[in-house]
């Protein structure tokens, strides 16, 4: 039930805000929305303020906008003025429309990050002990909350990742931790445990490093940026083959919410931030049926000064359409059986 809750909150959640953004740039740019809908299929809950109508629909696999001009046979353009209708306006407020919405995905992370660094802060950007755990080797040899390591085996160290890279390198073995307490140093000799997971650890938790929201509004804009540049040289490696091609579908992503949500609400909202990133990339790639694609056919038009046979354009968005089906379906299957090894 936890797994399916949170996988819930989490797809509504990237679908909402990618929604939003064509909704708010269509308003902004002055096309008339019918509706904005989360999910397909049968309505669930419905209502209507002003000209738009607000719908929740049975199957949480989507969502979408519905505006005025976009479908020639849509009943309720009629008697709409044609200045309010989606083709009527330029081609570049048309694209800004489209890319409104992958970038409100980005938009999402950055938030969510933001929430993180605001209420459980960052830990790598500190050395200070938060809290030492009974039973283990720290405890056994004298650190305390608040004590501030900074050095590991006489070699500084400056953030909590690079104390964790330190520490690794001593499994089972004893080395020297050089603390700062109440402004005197002192030196502790600690030996490696290793811990249910496998890992050698010593036992302690870094200390809160909670940002303001200025901060950490910033930090979560700045994080967004550096896990994109990260996807993008990943995806750059698997076509040159100098990384494993590793796709994962719905199957996996619940999955890995399902284990996000063991550990708490802040795993969740981390994992959430990297899947927001990812769909808004995915859905600016040039592929028909995305944004990406129709966001193309529009450069095009700007440039050539017509626009693409609108029967013309369907029709490819849906091969697109087709052929991305047949890949979750592959994708799908691929996680279910893995996921079915993984158990045995």
């Amino acid at each position: 039930m936890q797994t399916f809750i949170a996988s819930v909150v989490v797809f509504g959640l990237l679908i909402f805000f990618h929604e939003l953004g064509h909704f708010l740039m269509a308003k902004k740019v002055g096309i008339m929305v019918h509706e904005f809908s989360l999910g397909f299929g049968p309505k669930i809950l419905g209502i209507s303020r002003g000209e738009t109508k607000y719908n929740l629909r049975l199957l949480p696999l989507g969502g979408f906008v519905r505006m005025a001009g976009m479908d020639p046979n849509e009943e309720d353009d009629k008697g709409i003025p044609i200045e309010r209708t989606f083709n009527y306006k330029t081609a570049m407020q048309r694209a800004a429309v489209i890319i409104a919405g992958p970038l409100m995905n980005f938009v999402l992370a950055a938030v969510l990050l933001a929430f993180i660094f605001m209420f459980q802060g960052l830990p790598s950007a500190t050395t200070t002990v938060g809290e030492v755990i009974s039973g283990f080797p720290a405890q056994q040899a004298g650190l305390r909350a608040g004590d501030k390591i900074v050095e590991v085996n006489h070699k500084a160290v400056k953030d909590w990742n690079q104390l964790v890279g330190e520490i690794g390198k001593y499994p089972g073995q004893p080395f020297d931790i050089k603390v700062i307490r109440d402004g005197q140093e002192k030196h502790f000799t600690v030996t490696t445990q290793k811990d249910e997971t496998g890992q050698y650890k010593i036992g302690i938790r870094p200390a809160d490093n909670k940002m303001n929201p200025l901060a950490a509004l910033y930090t979560g804009a700045a994080f967004t940026v550096k896990l994109t540049g990260l996807i993008l040289s990943f995806i750059g490696k698997m076509f040159v083959h100098q990384a494993p091609v590793d796709l994962g579908g719905p199957v996996r992503v619940v999955s890995e919410i399902g284990k996000a949500a063991e550990f708490g609400i802040y795993q969740v909202m981390q994992l959430a931030a990297f899947l927001s990133i990812n769909l808004g990339l995915f859905n600016l790639f040039p592929i028909p049926a995305l944004d990406g694609s129709r966001v193309l056919f529009l450069v095009w038009e700007k440039v050539s000064g017509r626009p693409v046979e609108p029967a013309k354009e369907s029709f490819i968005h849906l091969i697109g359409f087709g052929l991305l089906l047949l890949l979750m379906v592959f994708i799908t299957y691929k996680d279910i059986v893995s996921l079915m090894f993984s158990n045995q």
